[in-house]
C-alpha cells in the first residue's frame, strides 16, 4: 500500500510542471475596459457581470474594441453569444494605422456567423485579401456554432500557422506570412436595417497564454484541410500530399509561348511574385500570346489564384495539343473560363450561359450562384481522373463531366470545337494561360499528379 501511494505520489509531481506551463493571461478584468480602446465607428460596448456586450447601431461603420496591446505568437480562448441576426467578428494581428485606408482596422479576423452559411470559425481578412478561409473547404466544422447559446472560440497564431476552433470542433488552417503581430479586438458589424439596431453580441472570459506555446498548442489535426496562403510556396504537408510549384514565382522556367519554343519577349510581366498578362487589344492572343507548360499532364489537381480587372476575359486550358491551330487565335484545349460575367459581353454568347466565368468554355455552363468574389484573387481548381473532370471555384463545385462519352460528343458537335476531331478526347495535353487581351494577374500555381 505504501509504494503504491510513493508511485501514486511521483506521478503527480511530473504531471506538475506540464500543468503550470499554462500560463494564462486575462485581457478583461470583468469590470471595466481598462486596456482596450474603441476604432473606426461609434457603436457601444458595456461591460456588466463580468460581460462586455457590444450593441449593434446604424449609421456607423464597423466598430472595434481593441487591445491597447499587441500580440505576436499566442492562443486566444474566450466565448461569445450572439443575436442571430448579426454578423461579427474577432481581429487578431489586426492593426489601425494613418496610413493604411486613413487608420482602418485590418488584418484577420475570426468569423462570427450565426447565419444559414454558417461560416463560424473561418478567417477572413478584414479590408484586405477577403476570405482566406471559407468553411466550405471544411463543411463538417459548420454545424459547431451553437444559436442562443455561449460559444467557445479558440485561436492559435504561432509564426506562419493560424489554427481555429469552435467549441472544440476544428474550424480553419492556413499558414500565412503578411501580419506577425497586432491587436485582439471584438466587432459590432456595421448593419443596414433598422430593426438589427439596438441588437447585441457579447463575450466573457477572454484569456491569452503567449509562452511555452509548443507545449499548450494542440496537436496538429486533420479535420481542417490545410491552406498555405503563403505565396508561390509549398508547405511540408503539401509537399507530402505530392503538390509541386507549378510556377516559382520568380521566373519563366517550365513555361513557353504556346506557338513558340521560348517565353514571349512581350505581353507578360512577372512583378513581385505575380505573372501577369498585360492589357492591349482585348484580342485573342495578339500581343504576348497564350503560354503553355513545357510539360504534359495526364491525370492531375490544379490549383490556381487568378484575379481579373473590369471587363477582363482570359483562361486556364488543359489537355492543350500546340500542333493544332498553329494560325490566328488561341490554342486549343478544354477550358476553365474566366470572365468578368457583368462587364463583358462573352457571358451572353454560346448557349444557355456557357461562356461565363467557371464554365467548360463552349460547352457546360457553370451555375448562376457561384461563389465568385470581385475585387479579390478567386481560386480555380481542375480535377483530372482519366475521362472524369471537375472544375471548383473556391472550393465549390461547379462543372462535373467525362470526356469521350455520346454526351460529350454531342455536346462539341454543337460548339466551335466541332471542327476538331476528337476534340478533348486526348489522353494528355499542356496546361495553358490565355492571352485574351485583356489584364489578369496569377499565382500560386501547383499541381500534383493523380
Amino acid at each position: 500500500m505504501k509504494k503504491t501511494s510513493l508511485i501514486l505520489t511521483a506521478i503527480l509531481i511530473a504531471t506538475l510542471p506540464a500543468l503550470s506551463q499554462e500560463k494564462w493571461e486575462n485581457l478583461f478584468n470583468g469590470k471595466n475596459l481598462k486596456g482596450w480602446k474603441k476604432l473606426n465607428g461609434t457603436a457601444d460596448y458595456v461591460v456588466k457581470d463580468g460581460i462586455i456586450t457590444g450593441i449593434s447601431k446604424m449609421n456607423t461603420p464597423n466598430t472595434f474594441l481593441a487591445t491597447e496591446k499587441m500580440y505576436g505568437d499566442f492562443i486566444l480562448e474566450l466565448e461569445y453569444k450572439v443575436d442571430n441576426d448579426l454578423n461579427s467578428g474577432i481581429q487578431f494581428r489586426s492593426n489601425s494605422v494613418k496610413e493604411f485606408q486613413d487608420g482602418r482596422v485590418h488584418g484577420y479576423q475570426y468569423e462570427i456567423d450565426p447565419s444559414p452559411r454558417a461560416w463560424s470559425g473561418g478567417i477572413y481578412d478584414e479590408a484586405r485579401r477577403g476570405w482566406l478561409y471559407a468553411l466550405d473547404k471544411n463543411p463538417q466544422a459548420k454545424t459547431a456554432y451553437k444559436p442562443d447559446q455561449w460559444n467557445k472560440v479558440r485561436i492559435e497564431a504561432i509564426g506562419t500557422s493560424i489554427r481555429t476552433w469552435l467549441n472544440d470542433v476544428p474550424c480553419s488552417n492556413i499558414l500565412d506570412n503578411l501580419n506577425a503581430s497586432g491587436f485582439i479586438a471584438l466587432q459590432v458589424h456595421s448593419i443596414g436595417k433598422t430593426e438589427q439596431e439596438g441588437k447585441s453580441i457579447q463575450w466573457k472570459n477572454i484569456r491569452i497564454c503567449t509562452v511555452d506555446l509548443q507545449k499548450v498548442r494542440k496537436p496538429e489535426n486533420e479535420a481542417a484541410p490545410q491552406v498555405n496562403r503563403i505565396d508561390n510556396s509549398i508547405s511540408e504537408l503539401e509537399s507530402s500530399q505530392g503538390w509541386k510549384l507549378l510556377w516559382d514565382g520568380k521566373t519563366t522556367e517550365s513555361w513557353r509561348g504556346a506557338k513558340l519554343k521560348t517565353f514571349p519577349e512581350k505581353g507578360w510581366v512577372i512583378d513581385n511574385g505575380i505573372l501577369k498578362v498585360q492589357k492591349s487589344t482585348g484580342g485573342e492572343s495578339t500581343n504576348g500570346g497564350d503560354i503553355v507548360t513545357i510539360k504534359k499532364y495526364k491525370n492531375f489537381e490544379l490549383s490556381v489564384d487568378f484575379m481579373i480587372t473590369k471587363g477582363a476575359n482570359s483562361g486556364i486550358k488543359y489537355f492543350v495539343d500546340t500542333d493544332l491551330n498553329k494560325g490566328e487565335g488561341s490554342s486549343i484545349g478544354c477550358e476553365f473560363q474566366i470572365l468578368d460575367d457583368k462587364n463583358h459581353p462573352d457571358a451572353k454568347l454560346g448557349v444557355k450561359g456557357n461562356r461565363t466565368l467557371g464554365s467548360l468554355y463552349d460547352l457546360m455552363p457553370a451555375p448562376d450562384n457561384k461563389p465568385f468574389r470581385a475585387g479579390f484573387y478567386n481560386n480555380a481548381r481542375i480535377v483530372v481522373t482519366g475521362n472524369k473532370v471537375e472544375h471548383y471555384l473556391n472550393d465549390i463545385k461547379i462543372i462535373e463531366y467525362e470526356r469521350g462519352t455520346q454526351m460529350w460528343r454531342a455536346l462539341v458537335n454543337y460548339s466551335k470545337y466541332s471542327v476538331w476531331p476528337n476534340f478533348g478526347e486526348a489522353a494528355e495535353g499542356h496546361i495553358l494561360l490565355q492571352d485574351h487581351g485583356d489584364e489578369v494577374s496569377f499565382k500560386n500555381l501547383k499541381i500534383r499528379t493523380l
